[in-house]
């Protein structure tokens, strides 16, 4: 992360700690380097004075720290002190050391799949913490996610809300990042978790194509395109394209949930990383996107789409592959199965068995066989009849 000398306006003492740096400055306020006395580094934000006396501001502040102080887990910065009374109100999270995302991507180039699939995993991870706490971040961006030694991490919720709060702004404006906003908040909608799920699908575009999958133009355009129009992926490679692509849904219940994203994505990044190809045929690729899109909840896990993944993960699957369709390309049909499954030999994962380990008859190949008894005893007893006329 670069850093910046303090300016003459700059404090030197904020609280317990001492400013050495800055990080940064944004629309709320600056964020220094600083450390306490037992040489503890932190990241601390204090409001620019002209907002310091704007009571919406001081509410979106205190939000942020409130929302600090529920969220638990590896993935975000841990609060370390705040102070919401003071005249600049500031608090001091745990220091985060590396580049952010954006920063990496516009020095490095674009990441590969497997890349971009283990820090989508980690995200995704970390939020379902952040809104297990009943928070939405609403501004998750390349600038806000840090690529530390031990993983990424999200920051700046210095917009985050509870869920299903209503909008601190008139409906029709936007609190955020254009090209990263989802379309519910263009709109000034309530805003839920899968609000974030869209800043993350865009997120994960730009880390695997350096681009805003909605290109680049004024905030206007920006906003009505993420409205009105879909997505360029072009760049995106394909083992992560579907997977985007049902991020970016315009509707938020067609978007996955961040476990099922966290699990997908997962599967993804380990598969990359050995280097194997996409084992599924296109048909099968198909479902698998189906199977990250939400469905209604129909038991204990969670929906129908949880738990179907859930079943072919396990051992004696029992679903069937469906037929593929001789017009899908860009794939070639797998070889059968004709090892040992579940004891059974000769018998792939999706071939169903009678109790005694019997194929069931193939109705086809039974009409055939009639068709050539009938044949064959007509032509007998033709034979016969001529022979007895004889």
């Amino acid at each position: 992360m670069a850093m910046m000398r303090l300016r003459r306006e700059d404090p030197r003492v904020v609280g317990s700690f001492r400013l050495h740096r800055r990080l940064g400055a944004g629309g709320m306020g600056v964020v220094y380097l600083g450390s306490d006395r037992r040489g503890q580094r932190v990241a601390l934000k204090v409001i620019r004075p002209d907002l310091a006396e704007d009571q919406e501001f001081r509410l979106r502040f205190a939000r942020e720290v409130s929302a600090a102080r529920r969220i638990r887990g590896g993935c975000t910065a841990r609060l370390v002190a705040a102070d919401l009374e003071a005249d600049r109100p500031w608090f001091a999270t745990q220091y985060v050391p590396g580049p952010s995302l954006h920063d990496k991507v516009a020095e490095e180039g674009p990441l590969s799949a497997a890349e971009a699939a283990a820090i989508g995993a980690a995200l995704s991870e970390g939020l379902v913490a952040v809104h297990e706490a009943g928070v939405v971040h609403r501004d998750l961006k390349p600038s806000n996610i840090l690529l530390s030694p031990k993983g990424p991490r999200i920051i700046d919720f210095g917009i985050a809300w509870a869920t299903g709060a209503s909008t601190l702004t008139h409906v029709g404006t936007a609190v955020g990042s254009p090209g990263f906003l989802a379309p519910e908040q263009v709109r000034g909608a309530v805003v839920t978790p899968a609000t974030d799920v869209f800043a993350l699908g865009a997120t994960l575009a730009y880390a695997a194509t350096a681009d805003s999958p909605f290109g680049h133009g004024s905030s206007e355009v920006m906003l009505y395109r993420v409205v009105h129009e879909e997505p360029h992926l072009y760049g995106v490679p394909d083992a992560l394209a579907p997977l985007v692509s049902a991020c970016l849904a315009k509707d938020p219940d067609e978007r996955p949930s961040t476990l099922q994203l966290s699990m997908r994505l997962k599967e993804i990044a380990a598969r990359e990383a050995q280097g194997l190809p996409e084992a599924r045929p296109p048909a099968q690729r198909e479902r698998e996107r189906e199977r990250v899109e939400p469905s209604r909840p129909t038991s204990r896990y969670g929906d129908r789409a949880d738990r179907t993944e859930r079943l072919d993960r396990g051992t004696g699957s029992t679903s069937l592959p469906r037929p593929q369709s001789s017009s899908r390309t860009g794939g070639s049909r797998p070889p059968r199965n004709t090892g040992r499954t579940n004891g059974r030999p000769g018998t792939g994962p999706g071939v169903r068995t009678t109790s005694a380990g019997r194929r069931p008859a193939n109705p086809r190949l039974l009409r055939q066989r009639i068709i050539v008894f009938f044949v064959v005893t007509l032509i007998v007893a033709l034979g016969i009849a001529a022979a007895q006329q004889l």
